[in-house]
């Protein structure tokens, strides 16, 4: 089931937004006109990677620089091996919804 996060016009361009949900924290960010939602936790120590900066379409933890595609999961950078999860984002009257099952 779909979960609104966030107004539509809310997500800009290159910026990172963390939101508390049900399952933990999940980030969105906007990739080349596209929503993408993906969970903010680093894979290699289990901190956040809010307080991280994008750089094209990866997000780059905070603490030890590993990174990650914002549209795949994959891990693309050490000392992370395991991917983040991503979502599936949809636009409804203006509303982001994510679903947080998938």
């Amino acid at each position: 089931m779909a979960e609104p996060l966030a107004q539509e016009d809310q997500i800009k361009e290159g910026e990172m937004h963390s939101y508390n949900t049900r399952i933990g924290r999940v980030a969105l960010t906007r990739l080349n006109g596209k929503i993408c939602a993906f969970e903010n936790t680093c894979t290699h120590d289990g901190g956040s990677l809010e307080g991280g900066h994008l750089e094209g379409k990866e997000v780059v933890c905070p603490r030890h620089g590993a990174r990650f595609d914002v549209e795949t999961g994959a891990a693309t950078r050490m000392p992370a091996t395991e991917s983040i999860e991503v979502y599936p984002v949809s636009i409804e009257g203006g509303e982001v919804l994510v679903d947080l099952d998938a």
